[in-house]
């Protein structure tokens, strides 16, 4: 397995180029106006997960909330956030029970935090819950979606996984409760409002789950304007809450931006903007039920993030311009993911041209997106971050990685010219939580199948640099089907008693070229770059701006 070096490849060369980010075909200079300040800041939990509303179909599957391997996993994710919807959860209706809430309390721990799940208990959840998948892929396949009664069980298990993992909690509301004049019943949201308020649990909201779908899978047509509105009443109910008054609220959660989303977006924000403190929407690349290992890497397939990001963000600079614009929603495919794919290494793989996760994240961040919500930690479908057993698969890795080297500064990059669209660069602000200011992380991916050669400009050059590179166990292109990844050459896994393995680089020496190896993703941080962009503490407006 080769380990990240400065050794020449002879293939395509890419410079990272004093004014951005440069590819060329033949050698050039290295000499041209630094980047001079950071394009986009983005959010502090940038990185953050879903839980599927699916695992409260049945809910004694919340208790796998309360596995400790599940917690230590997201623990070590935070800051993020955690947000609880999906497809079921405009079938969900809060029915209080107190003799199962007092259950739920007895499940605590002294100090009121979830205690720990007996491990007998939580193989036979695991058990059960591989069954339950089967029954909600069947209900995913059929369109076919039953009315979900919840208590609070759901609310006392989520919020305490949440609070024990340092998660910030966004609940979604079910939206397909409707008068008869077709505005939003809100009746159930608050009851289930003030019980939460009665025991001081910090939560979010939303409302509705992708709602151009509606009539599709109820039978229900809103229209933009009237979500709006709908926004603007749980607005209300909540600054009637001393608690809820200045809560989050986000939505609508639309899904991809075609002509009837687009549409509705538009009137859910010129009656319902103000409500909200950011505009969420939904993207994903290919249906998962009809994908194959050459979609994950086809540039044409996945030049959609691109495309539909400017559609919405040219959507908001007409209505709300400044306001935050957040990927509530996304992973690599729809309709539960592609099952031998979305939880592989492949889908690392996939971007605008040649995306994949981290590809997904570097162009979000770079369009200006402050919050990427991956589907799904814990839940239904086959992109989740952890496996049947609870362990991690590869993107849990990526993520994990990517908040540990990555910062919060998106720094401007201009590209050239293209040699290959193989290949793809993004440069941060490394996080200060492991590296002094002024260090910078270049999130760098390879998709073809040959190495290629990185060039260091001049006055990088002198900084030793920090190599995260993570290749599949398996090399080659059959290697991406791998659940399994390298970093460095050694395979990630959790250690003996289920403990997270520390995340280290191998240290390279000050040169002017990186290798990065065929089918591989790395972080390179240039730990002593003292890049005066990333040293200053003022932030700029995080109001995301993309130009055509």
């Amino acid at each position: 397995m080769p380990k990240a070096n400065m050794a020449g490849v002879e293939n395509s060369l890419l410079v990272l180029a004093l004014g951005g980010l440069c590819v060329l075909t033949s050698h050039a200079s290295t000499t041209g106006p630094r980047v001079r300040e950071v394009a986009h800041r983005v959010d502090r939990r940038f990185v953050s997960v879903t839980i599927d509303a699916s695992l409260a179909q049945d809910e004694r599957f919340m208790y796998l909330l309360s596995s400790r391997k599940v917690r230590a996993l997201a623990k070590a994710l935070a800051p993020a956030y955690l947000r609880f919807g999906g497809t079921r959860q405009d079938f969900m209706e809060f029915n209080p029970q107190r003799d199962l809430a007092l259950a739920a309390r007895q499940a605590r721990g002294p100090q009121g935090d979830l205690a720990e799940l007996p491990e007998w208990w939580e193989e036979h959840l695991k058990r059960q819950w591989r069954e339950e998948e089967k029954l909600l892929a069947r209900q995913d396949a059929s369109g076919k979606f039953h009315q979900i009664k919840f208590t609070e069980v759901t609310l006392d298990l989520l919020h305490a996984f949440a609070n024990s993992s340092g998660l910030d909690l966004i609940f979604g509301l079910n939206a397909l409760l409707r008068n008869a004049d077709n505005t939003w019943n809100s009746s159930n949201a608050r009851s289930l409002l003030r019980y939460c308020e009665a025991k001081r649990y910090r939560v979010s909201w939303e409302l509705g789950n992708e709602p151009n779908s509606f009539e599709k899978k109820a039978g229900i047509r809103v229209d933009g304007f009237q979500l709006g509105q709908d926004f603007s009443c749980l607005r209300e109910m909540m600054s009637q809450s001393p608690w809820y008054r200045h809560a989050g609220l986000y939505g609508p959660d639309v899904g991809q931006p075609r002509r009837r989303t687009t549409d509705l977006l538009d009137g859910f924000l010129r009656s319902g903007s103000n409500a909200v403190d950011a505009c969420t929407w939904h993207h994903y690349y290919v249906n998962g039920r009809d994908t194959s290992l050459d979609d994950f890497l086809d540039p044409k397939i996945l030049d959609s993030l691109t495309l539909q990001t400017k559609v919405i963000m040219k959507a908001m600079r007409r209505v709300s311009p400044g306001k935050p614009v957040w990927l509530g929603e996304t992973s690599s495919a729809y309709g539960g993911g592609a099952e031998g794919l979305s939880d592989t290494f492949a889908a690392g793989f996939i971007r605008h041209g040649l995306l994949r996760w981290l590809d997904k994240l570097g162009l979000a961040a770079k369009l200006g997106v402050a919050v990427v919500m991956r589907q799904v930690l814990v839940g239904s479908g086959s992109y989740h971050l952890l496996d049947e057993n609870l362990d991690p698969l590869p993107d849990y890795w990526l993520t994990l990685l990517h908040k540990s080297v990555v910062g919060r500064g998106v720094l401007s990059a201009d590209i050239f010219t293209k040699s290959s669209r193989r290949v793809r660069l993004y440069l941060h602000c490394a996080a200060n939580r492991r590296y002094t200011r002024g260090a910078l992380t270049l999130l760098a991916m390879n998709l073809g199948k040959m190495p290629a050669k990185v060039a260091v400009p001049t006055w990088l050059a002198t900084s030793a640099v920090d190599a995260f590179v993570l290749q599949s166990e398996r090399e080659g292109k059959d290697g991406l089907l791998s659940r399994s990844v390298m970093l460095n050459g050694n395979l990630l896994k959790l250690a003996e008693g289920g403990t997270i393995p520390p995340l280290r680089g191998d240290r390279l020496p000050a040169a002017e070229h990186l290798q990065l190896p065929a089918f591989s993703l790395a972080f390179f941080v240039f730990t002593d770059a003292q890049h005066q962009a990333c040293t200053s503490r003022l932030q700029p407006h995080l109001g995301a701006q993309v130009t055509s």
